[in-house]
């Protein structure tokens, strides 16, 4: 009877109260027991009403184990109630904030009604499943300026993101990022570097999520903060299948005429791209696929140096680096679920890019206007990433409970052929190099985590052995340019051991996260004994802790203030490692240096945020200690008596200091206008340093010192109009700023975007200009011992594309 007589009261409630899962909302679990027995309390009725108005919002029945499970609720204070027949109805509070998503209120404890209501006692437990006072999430539905290009346009346009000419991705100036797919290390992206995001569509995307100050929990690496990207994945069941087209033009307008060759530079490059995202969502098991190509005829990576030297003479030069390419990424997988607590998930990225480029480069003696040198070559190069992942979770009865096991093999390969040429005055000779360097990445990890009355504990370890081999062959021609002595291989590796704990404890006004990760890290660089540049293999070992620390208060609802303090560690890549030097101009070589080595950052942070109802502002002032930061700086070959060189040599460089500030706001006016921009200013301070250059001859090398401010500010505009029409209109504008030996010159980008929903919102048509203006190219200006130089990369940035997606 009493069983019927829940089920019917249950029943009762209105029927919308029934509420599913909706993102971005609320669950609450917990368990009922009677207080006497201490056993579990089944069909009991509870019901979550609002705490001010009174009204139901949801309700549930206790399983066979006196568990429920209610979700969907809104940001508010709610009142639980439990009652079942015979017993004192129980209330419990709880409030729902912005920053947790998943509650476990514990055990509530059921009292015979012919007991004292006073005895009543409910134990509450609130889990914390994620804080997300450092996490930002944006949405690429909203992003519509760049919604028909690649994913690394779509970053372009969002709040503290910056994107570099070149595809670096950079948070407050430092383009030290962790850049995750789903939360992980993927092949997408590589390991040290961002390959790989042009050629994703923006429409295969959920959102990106940037975390300024990672806790322990996440690797290490990257002293700038980590940005997470997020597939789209459909969750309702059945088959689900979007599809989509991209055409674009890109260079639709040169920023700077050509220096005199036979094809100069590409202009107006055609970009067909055409995307799938597959998934099937079966009761326990989802399949996931998706896949993009990009085909690109005429790209144009257009670099001018005008050398400056101390004697007078003046040289101009231009390397035109004319691309066809095919780009392809594939990503799937499946998630299965094996019984309620266990998860099995399966997942892999394909990324194969085949591309030849062809130069003409001219050396121009800024005197007379004569032809000096004339150097032409072309390249043939295959690039890719491949992995694999495997992730096992096991999860208990309370809710948030959990152990995950996680492997993953990353294989990356560069293949690449050069076939150089000369006829001129200074000589006339044919080269050939090829090269061909193999990444594996192979990390297993372990987490755990454990709801606490009050917040949450989580502990885990990760092994990962990274080893890349590299052979290196040379055909050389009469009065080769190819540096002699370097040997035909070499091999990088390196072994972490690392273990982290972390600890959240949150209350209704203060929540704090504290938490420590201990690495061991050792390394190796093994050359062969003909390379004369470096006298003996390297090898380094070193133990390292990494604190960080988060204290949130809560003023009220609507503001809040947080202090932060953080470690972190930037290791060189195998690109600043490369002891092989890049040919495309002989005259300025870029190259790397295998006894780089990493770079360490301490990170300061206070943070305020206001929200209010049409809008909100974040506002923080930071302060990172660098220790060891490694970047290019620019030398003389001395002992080259034909032509002069000037390397571009990885190099470790002392110490450096940012101290800045960050202004995020976002503000709806009026009902089809919203406005959101970020302005982020910074004190660059690059300390004085003298270093030993090895390559090609031992040197000194004198780092003055460099102090300066600069900043960067975006400003994005939103209109929604009628039948679902959207505009955005966005402006990027990054001032100028001090770099080691130079200043890089000021830099902006006027993009615009148009949406329109077609065929019953089935489809969507999203058309988008980048660079309007054609003025976010790159000008660096170099002062070095005994010349100046002005380096322009006009690789690019402006880029008009239409797309079309379609949902089956």
């Amino acid at each position: 009877m009493r069983r019927l007589i829940a089920v019917i009261t249950f029943a009762c409630l209105p029927m919308w109260s029934l509420a599913q899962d909706v993102p971005g909302e609320a669950t609450v679990s917990g368990r009922v027991i009677d207080r006497n027995t201490r056993q579990p309390a089944p069909f009991v009725t509870v019901t979550v009403t609002d705490a001010a108005s009174g009204a139901t919002v949801t309700g549930a029945l206790t399983d066979d184990s006196g568990r429920f499970v209610v979700s969907g609720l809104a940001e508010g204070r709610y009142v639980i109630t439990s009652t079942f027949l015979g017993y004192l109805p129980v209330e419990a509070d709880i409030l729902i904030g912005d920053k947790n998503d998943i509650f476990n209120i514990g055990d509530i404890e059921l009292v015979s009604a012919s007991r004292d209501l006073e005895e009543v006692v409910v134990s509450a437990r609130q889990e914390i499943l994620e804080a997300s006072m450092d996490r930002r999430v944006f949405s690429l539905e909203d992003i519509i300026a760049h919604g028909s290009g690649s994913l690394l346009d779509a970053m372009r346009g969002l709040p503290g993101i910056t994107v570099e000419q070149d595809g670096k991705v950079l948070l407050r100036g430092s383009d030290r990022v962790a850049i995750l797919v789903d939360g992980k290390q993927s092949s997408l992206t590589g390991f040290g570097n961002q390959s790989g995001l042009d050629s994703v569509p923006a429409a295969n995307i959920e959102s990106i999520e940037i975390i300024n100050n990672p806790s322990a929990r996440y690797d290490a690496a990257g002293m700038a903060g980590i940005i997470n990207i997020v597939y789209a994945r459909e969750r309702d069941q059945g088959l689900h299948v979007d599809a989509g087209l991209t055409i674009g033009s890109g260079q639709l307008t040169k920023r700077k005429d050509d220096l005199p060759t036979e094809i100069g530079s590409y202009a107006r490059n055609l970009k067909v791209i055409p995307n799938l995202n597959l998934v099937h969502n079966k009761e326990n098991i989802q399949y996931f696929l998706q896949a993009e190509i990009l085909f690109q005829e005429d790209i144009p990576n257009n670099e001018f140096t005008s050398r400056f030297y101390d004697d007078g003479r003046v040289i101009y030069s231009q390397v035109p680096e004319n691309r066809e390419q095919v780009h392809y990424v594939v990503n799937g997988g499946f998630d299965r679920s094996l019984d309620d607590y266990r998860t099995l998930t399966f997942s892999s990225i394909i990324d194969f890019e085949t591309h030849t480029d062809v130069a003409q480069v001219p050396f121009i003696d800024g005197g007379t206007g004569e032809l000096n040198r004339f150097w032409f070559w072309e390249e043939k190069e295959d690039t890719g990433f491949f992995n694999v992942n495997l992730d096992y979770v096991r999860r208990f009865e309370e809710p948030g409970h959990q152990y995950s096991l996680s492997f993953q093999y990353t294989r990356g390969w560069e293949d690449e052929a050069y076939f150089l040429n000369e006829i001129s005055p200074v000589r006339i000779g044919t080269d050939a190099t090829h090269l061909v360097a193999k990444e594996n990445t192979l990390p297993v990890q372990i987490d755990y985590v454990r709801p606490l009355r009050s917040g949450r504990f989580e502990a885990g370890a990760r092994l990962q052995n990274r080893w890349i081999p590299i052979s290196y062959d040379v055909e050389r021609g009469q009065n080769s340019v190819i540096y002699s002595g370097l040997g035909d291989w070499s091999e990088w590796g390196e072994d972490i051991y690392s273990g982290y704990m972390n600890y959240v404890h949150e209350k209704e006004r203060y929540d704090v996260e504290a938490g420590i990760r201990i690495e061991q890290t050792d390394v190796y660089y093994d050359l062969p004994l003909q390379n004369i540049y470096y006298d003996q293999s390297d090898s380094y070992d070193y133990f390292k802790l990494y604190p960080n620390v988060r204290l949130t208060y809560n003023v009220n609802d609507l503001n809040r203030i947080s202090v932060h303090y953080n470690n972190r560690v930037d290791r060189p890549g195998e690109p600043e490692l490369r002891i092989f030097a890049k040919y495309d101009d002989p005259e300025l070589l870029k190259v790397g240096n295998p006894y780089l080595r990493p770079q360490f950052t301490e990170t300061f942070e206070i943070a305020y945020e206001r929200l209010w109802d049409t809008g909100s502002i974040i506002l923080s002032a930071y302060h990172r200690n660098i220790e060891d930061p490694f970047t290019r700086v620019f030398a003389i070959d001395p002992a080259n008596q034909v032509y002069d060189i000037i390397n571009r040599v990885y190099q470790n460089v002392g110490s450096g200091a940012n101290t800045g500030f960050e202004f995020i706001a976002t503000q709806d006016i009026g009902e089809n206008w919203e406005l959101s921009g970020s302005i982020n200013w910074y004190d660059n301070v690059i300390d004085q340093d003298q270093v030993t250059l090895l390559f090609p001859v031992v040197r000194p090398f004198n780092v003055q010192r460099s102090q300066d401010n600069t900043w960067d500010a975006k400003l994005n505009n939103q209109f929604e109009f009628r039948n679902g029409l959207e505009l955005q209109v966005s402006v990027v504008y990054y001032a100028e700023k001090n770099i080691a030996q130079g200043t890089q010159a000021a830099r902006s980008s006027v993009d615009l975007g148009l949406s329109k929903p077609v065929m019953s919102d089935r489809g969507e048509i999203v058309a988008s200009f980048v660079d309007i203006f054609n003025a976010f190219g790159l000008k660096q200006l170099i002062s070095g011992d005994g010349f100046d130089a002005v380096y322009e990369n006009y690789y690019e940035t402006q880029v008009f594309s239409l797309g079309f997606n379609y949902q089956f």
